[in-house]
């Protein structure tokens, strides 16, 4: 896949088959001497790790914030409580823990970077000394994604998609870490408003993934180090949300062979459709929204489900990758 980013019609000296149709045929399980039914794309990470997509990625949320909207305060100012809970998430079978020490839903406030760093630092610094279960650090920050990094994690998340702080991609660059790129509009405070889209969502919002993408490239990202987020509940509505999780399908079509985070955990859209005010009580439409969605994304690729409910949600994709034949 690093080749094909670089150039698909590079072609072998000996076979004179493009790096392009190689990359196919592994995919098929097609080539002579080729186990298990072809090739399996990876994330590279940090200390000669990888994650492999030869099944549904599932990243467990820990928020350590006091404000989240669905479990804001419960592990505020506890690395040990913290960690004990990243602990259970990976027996559960989460595949990353993703931390987040800043608010992001609709209408919250900026938290202050040093808050940030003080409430995430000390929690990846404890998980390190439990676990080597790959962490991504949930921030919009090149200061805190820097201070986490060193304290142990592997990936940024990135909510804005290196709009608010541009630094963040030169960042990831220049430590290698992957990059999850998420598509929104504005900030926290104003994305409300800026749900309207001109023309089809899916379209649009592909269309805007790819320019963040593009940006990346410029500021030294690799392509095989990305990955994309559509931003569900960021800068769209109900009918956005419910439009952009069953067009995956169009989505990965006019993006590439990206890698794709889901993000639908608990949000607003599924309570609105299931008359369920409270957020904790929304795993079953989140197990809903994740199978739905990658179910509607057509044959193949490598997608990764951002959940509160770990348990839950694991269990059923890999019914799910069963069903569907994924290896």
């Amino acid at each position: 896949t690093p080749l094909c980013d670089i150039d698909e019609g590079l072609r072998h000296p000996v076979s004179d088959v493009s790096v392009g149709q190689m990359r196919e045929r592994l995919r098929r399980g097609c080539d002579e001497g080729v186990v298990g039914g072809g090739a399996v794309r990876v994330l590279p990470l940090p200390r000669g790790r990888f994650l492999r997509f030869n099944e549904t990625i599932v990243m467990g949320i820990l928020n350590v914030t006091p404000d989240s909207f669905s479990d804001g305060g419960k592990l505020k100012g506890s690395a040990e409580r913290a960690v004990e809970t990243a602990l259970q998430m990976e027996a559960d079978g989460a595949h990353i823990i993703d931390i987040g020490g800043e608010s992001t839903r609709p209408g919250a406030e900026e938290t202050p970077i040093q808050t940030q760093i003080e409430r995430t630092v000390p929690v990846i610094e404890r998980i390190r000394q439990e676990s080597q279960i790959p962490i991504s650090i949930d921030t919009r920050s090149s200061q805190v994604a820097s201070a986490a990094i060193v304290a142990g994690a592997d990936i940024i998340n990135d909510v804005s998609g290196g709009t608010y702080d541009p630094a963040i991609l030169a960042l990831a660059a220049e430590r290698h870490v992957p990059i999850v790129l998420m598509h929104s509009r504005g900030t926290p405070e104003t994305m409300r408003d800026m749900a309207r889209y001109d023309n089809d969502v899916v379209v649009d919002v592909a269309a805007e993934s790819l320019a963040r993408r593009d940006d990346a490239e410029r500021r030294g990202v690799f392509r095989w180090n990305t990955v994309l987020d559509p931003g569900i509940g960021f800068a769209k509505d109900g009918d956005g949300n419910v439009t952009l999780l069953g067009g995956m399908d169009r989505f990965r079509d006019l993006c590439g062979d990206y890698p794709v985070l889901l993000g639908p955990s608990r949000k607003g859209f599924i309570g609105a459709i299931a008359g369920e005010s409270n957020p904790a009580e929304r795993d079953f439409g989140t197990v809903a929204a994740c199978v739905a969605a990658i179910c509607h994304g057509g044959e193949g690729g490598c997608w990764i489900v951002r959940v509160h409910n770990v348990k839950g949600v694991k269990q059923a994709v890999m019914v799910m990758d069963a069903i569907r034949g994924v290896r």
